[in-house]
């Protein structure tokens, strides 16, 4: 993990990590949630307990590209549209691995959460994107369908697409228990706990 922490240093912004027994717990299990497909974890702790930080060293030693939206004034529903729509494009047109860093001051406005919900929950987000949009994708994947022994039709390839994301696209939220935020957006959002694994800090 030492060798990781170096090598992150050597090519991205510096993290003077301590790795001390319990951040390294934290760093594999981490790791073991996001191996499986649509595996994506949940990390609950005070601000400044590290849960950012262990989640790109975690998602360095998986080789995965780690990403989090720039939020201003001015971003919007549709913002968060077009980098959704980047990430799936991605993970399921391209076969990147991606972690997907999102902190709850990214929400600026509660309906993000929407969006993200569906992402746990299925891969399938209403609305993302129009039919010809679809068309564009699914011509774009229809090769690898065939080469893959599946009948090209529409349907058969939007689900291998979809199927690709969640093989290839993890989320870390991060979020505190302080509050009464947090039991609320659970309450409204059910699959931010249903369909994540818990990682107490």
């Amino acid at each position: 993990m030492n060798d990781a922490l170096r090598e992150y240093n050597d090519n991205f912004a510096f993290m003077g990590l301590v790795l001390f027994e319990d951040a390294m717990k934290h760093v594999c299990k981490i790791c073991r949630i996001v191996i499986p497909s649509s595996g994506h974890a949940l990390l609950v702790g005070v601000g400044g307990s590290g849960k950012q930080s262990l989640t790109k060293l975690a998602a360095f030693i998986m080789n995965f590209t780690t990403y989090s939206i720039t939020i201003s004034a001015t971003y919007s529903m549709n913002d968060l549209k077009n980098d959704l729509q980047m990430l799936y494009n991605k993970t399921g047109v391209k076969d990147e691995g991606i972690m997907f860093l999102f902190t709850e001051g990214q929400i600026t406005n509660e309906r993000f959460l929407v969006y993200i919900n569906d992402l746990l929950a299925s891969g399938e987000i209403a609305e993302l994107y129009t039919n010809d949009e679809k068309e564009v994708i699914i011509n774009q994947i229809r090769a690898k369908v065939k080469s893959d022994g599946i009948p090209d039709t529409r349907e058969n390839c939007w689900n291998w697409f979809i199927q690709r994301v969640r093989k290839n696209l993890h989320m870390s939220l991060c979020f505190s228990p302080v509050g009464e935020l947090f039991r609320q957006r659970a309450r409204k959002f059910p699959a931010l706990v249903n369909c994540t694994v818990i990682d107490w800090f």
